[in-house]
């Protein structure tokens, strides 16, 4: 009785779990600390170090701030943006913003040089940096096998030495005043392994793996570690992403139709979880979370969804492209509602599996991984092993 009622209460735990991941944009922590957590207005004060702060997410983050009184760093390569960004601030601060709240920095991430003179010069202006989010980073959109070496050599430069050096710089920082919170704009290309964009995926996953490694290694120092990970997002991203050509730049730019996450969105909820202090925190909107949630937790069953749908599908949903894989969703599950319909009919009826065979020819056609199909999703009633020896 006891393991009925612990398995009951799992599976509505799961199902309620599921439920939230259908109808929020973010991963279930993050969803109830924004209604019942620290108000990112709690922050009002403090100093934020931002990269790539120009434009994206990062501008978006750093508005949100602004909007709560928080001084802020902005650093970027182009001059011109960050004035603009600056002027935005403090126009939406309504006040709480002086001009000397916010620094505008130029900087070029790669120099590597730079970094600790940059940020020397935040804590001089402010007296002390207290969160440094590192935002600043390019996409790709690239076959693996075509990528050249020297594409690979610079999406690392920028998104993993140019993140880590500067966060090492930081350190020193907090360290001397005995508390400090580093952060990063990763992906959840950081999660799992996103198709067509092999090199920025494994910037993404070595950020992961830098950050928890620092994590773990600063437990109970008063030291903050926090990877956000958002998903599809409009901003002008595609314009500067990498290809798998060395000086190439893909020129594209999303479409209103898409399925995204806007960016003031996101940056509001980089607060919220900047304020929270969490560990890892995901942003997408429907079904990306839940997506990504099967591949860190069930990872069989993302495997075998993978291998059905194919990586074409999970590409066009990364992108936010709708109809691509809205429409083989509801033709996949028309599908499955025919196999349970036949499955019921024939074993009720006890007519021959043949004629349930024969009834199937066209679905099979159809559909060449049916073999797995079968296997994962109708493994009951001895139906399987009457139907596998037929394929």
């Amino acid at each position: 009785m006891f393991f009925t009622i612990l398995g009951a209460g799992y599976l509505v735990y799961l199902g309620l779990y599921t439920i939230l991941l259908c109808v929020s944009d973010c991963d279930v922590q993050l969803f109830f600390l924004e209604k019942l957590g620290k108000s990112p207005r709690r922050l009002k004060g403090q100093v934020v170090f931002i990269t790539g702060a120009s434009s994206g997410i990062g501008e978006f983050t750093a508005y949100a701030l602004a909007k709560c009184g928080v001084k802020l760093v902005l650093t970027a390569r182009r001059p011109y943006e960050l004035e603009r960004v600056k002027n935005k601030c403090i126009e939406l601060s309504k006040g709480s913003l002086q001009h000397n709240d916010v620094l505008i920095i130029p900087m070029d991430v790669t120099d590597f040089a730079s970094h600790r003179r940059h940020f020397q010069h935040a804590v001089n202006h402010f007296g002390r940096v207290d969160i440094l989010l590192n935002n600043a980073g390019r996409s790709q959109r690239a076959a693996w096998e075509s990528i050249e070496l020297d594409v690979d050599r610079q999406m690392f430069d920028l998104n993993v030495f140019g993140v880590i050096n500067l966060t090492r710089v930081a350190l020193e920082h907090f360290e001397k005043v005995g508390k400090g919170h580093v952060a990063v704009v990763s992906s959840l290309a950081g999660v799992f392994g996103a198709p067509y964009s092999g090199t920025y995926t494994a910037t993404k996953h070595a950020i992961h793996g830098y950050y928890n490694s620092l994590r773990n290694e600063k437990m109970g120092k008063n030291l903050h570690v926090t990877l956000l990970c958002p998903g599809p997002t409009f901003t002008n991203f595609l314009q500067e992403c990498f290809t798998d050509k060395n000086g190439q730049n893909l020129n594209s730019s999303v479409q209103p139709t898409d399925r995204r996450m806007t960016a003031e969105r996101c940056g509001y909820l980089n607060a919220v979880a900047l304020v929270n202090k969490t560990r890892e925190s995901w942003m997408a909107i429907f079904p990306v979370t839940l997506f990504t949630y099967c591949a860190v937790y069930c990872p069989m069953l993302f495997y075998w969804g993978v291998k059905i749908i194919g990586p074409d599908i999970i590409f066009k949903m990364r992108e936010g492209r709708k109809e691509p894989y809205t429409v083989w969703i509801r033709k996949w599950y028309r599908r499955q509602l025919r196999l349970v319909y036949y499955y019921f009919k024939y074993t009720v009826s006890q007519k021959p599996v043949k004629q349930l065979v024969k009834t199937q020819s066209s679905i099979r056609q159809q559909e060449s991984n049916y073999k797995s199909l079968i296997t994962s999703w109708y493994d009951f009633g001895g139906i399987v092993p009457q139907i596998l020896p037929i394929f």
